[in-house]
């Protein structure tokens, strides 16, 4: 039995529920989380963003949380970690322009470890290049980009390969599901567990 290091990329007004819930979910059963965010050490902050569904033709954006981040991003080799998670929100927008991001990004693919990604998040992994022949979804408002990307957009939290993937925040109980049987996670008694041979 052993927990999984993961690395989840994050910015300010990044979406909150989809960095918080992830981030202590993953922590609950057992694995070790490390969140960076580029031109920030271990320690500060960044300031979230709710996003929430009304019934308008997109979201309400409002002022979320202070988010610690656990680790400086330039001390981070993505060697070390055994998966990757991209939150959504406004800050892939600009996070994707940074190369030392998207080279991270390629690693985990290159790799052929899990990665699991929501909402606006996978327009970092348009601009690594890493989606070519891919089925995944996203916030719908990104389904243009990614798919200009190479993949084929669905409509519904999708699992392909070690890429898993979801619309927002409201996808969480499948999307965190699919994620931890990517890593193997078996739960026992509050406890993590991997699957044989991990």
């Amino acid at each position: 039995m052993s927990s999984k290091q993961i690395l989840m990329i994050v910015g300010d007004f990044g979406e909150d529920y989809e960095i918080m819930v992830p981030f202590q979910a993953l922590q609950a059963v057992g694995h070790d989380v490390h969140a960076v965010c580029p031109e920030k050490d271990g320690g500060e902050t960044v300031k979230t963003a709710i996003h929430d569904f009304r019934g308008d033709q997109t979201y309400l954006e409002e002022r979320g949380h202070d988010f610690e981040l656990t680790h400086g991003f330039d001390g981070v080799n993505p060697t070390d970690y055994d998966a990757l998670v991209v939150p959504g929100g406004r800050a892939p927008e600009y996070l994707r322009g940074y190369d030392a991001v998207l080279d991270a990004v390629r690693h985990f693919f290159d790799a052929e470890k899990p990665v699991a990604t929501l909402c606006h998040g996978p327009q970092i992994l348009a601009a690594a290049g890493v989606l070519d022949g891919y089925e995944m979804t996203s916030y719908p408002a990104v389904r243009p980009e990614v798919e200009a990307a190479g993949c084929t957009w669905v409509d519904e939290v999708t699992t392909d390969g070690d890429l898993v993937t979801a619309q927002a925040w409201p996808d969480h109980p499948e999307w965190l599901a699919q994620f931890l049987d990517l890593l193997g996670t078996q739960i026992e008694h509050g406890s993590v567990a991997t699957a044989a041979g991990d």
